[in-house]
């Protein structure tokens, strides 16, 4: 029992703890299917919420310390408007830009602008909190489960997909002069209620005892808004499922 712990770092943990002082976050990908349930979960905890997306009106949620607000992960000028005066960036999002390969994928060029834009202009520098996916863990040492997928199970856009998330989690664990977290979900979203109870592990599949690797898009952002609060993985990736 001990072992199995060491070896994938498990801990049960919950949304039960609250920052002391509201945060300021910024959401990139609101209207996404986690990242509305960030917003949610950090609107409910009482923090002050700028959800972005390409068309704001698509934001559904009203509450006194939400801004709706129209961005482009592609313009620098965009980010760097929207960036000033926040605690932490939380980037949900995903797509392709023109070729069909990893480095053209959304994740990737999100990453990459948005560290490039906290690096130039921010004062004091937010955190940036990446939603990556679960093709960069591996099944076993040194398999990332990215690798045992059938291509030709999958559409091309989502193949470039996997590939950007991968590149994007190569690309922030060289980045040391911006403070970065990947949170990694499981092989599969449910659309279950919140528990507030999740597991954490490192750089391999989380399981449970049936084998199973799955966990809420609500309960995966608690998660995300613990990690906003706590600042438990400066620097790292953690993965999460039940």
């Amino acid at each position: 029992m001990m072992r199995r712990v060491i070896i994938l770092a498990l801990f049960l943990v919950g949304g039960f703890g609250h920052a002391a002082e509201p945060l300021n976050i910024l959401v990139y990908g609101a209207t996404g299917k986690i990242g509305t349930h960030v917003v949610d979960e950090a609107l409910e905890r009482g923090h002050r919420v700028t959800a972005v997306s390409r068309d704001p009106a698509r934001i559904a949620a009203v509450h006194e310390n939400l801004i709706a607000k129209q961005g482009d992960l592609l313009d620098l000028d965009s980010i760097e408007s929207l960036v000033a005066g926040q605690d932490v960036v939380v980037i949900s999002v995903r797509g392709v830009i023109g070729e069909l390969i990893g480095a053209n994928s959304l994740q990737r060029i999100a990453a990459g602008n948005v560290v490039e834009v906290i690096r130039r202009n921010s004062t004091p520098r937010p955190r940036v909190i990446h939603v990556g996916g679960a093709g960069t863990l591996e099944v076993r040492p040194g398999v990332l489960y990215a690798e045992t997928i059938r291509k030709s199970f999958i559409p091309k856009s989502l193949e470039a997909e996997i590939e950007g998330q991968i590149l994007a989690l190569d690309y922030l664990r060289a980045v040391e002069d911006v403070d970065w977290t990947y949170v990694t979900p499981p092989k599969r979203f449910t659309d279950g209620d919140r528990t507030g109870e999740y597991r954490i592990g490192g750089d391999q599949v989380v399981k449970n005892k049936r084998g199973r690797s799955r966990i809420s898009r609500a309960d995966f952002a608690v998660a995300i808004v613990d990690e906003a609060e706590s600042g438990d993985h400066i620097r790292k990736r953690f993965s999460v499922a039940y």
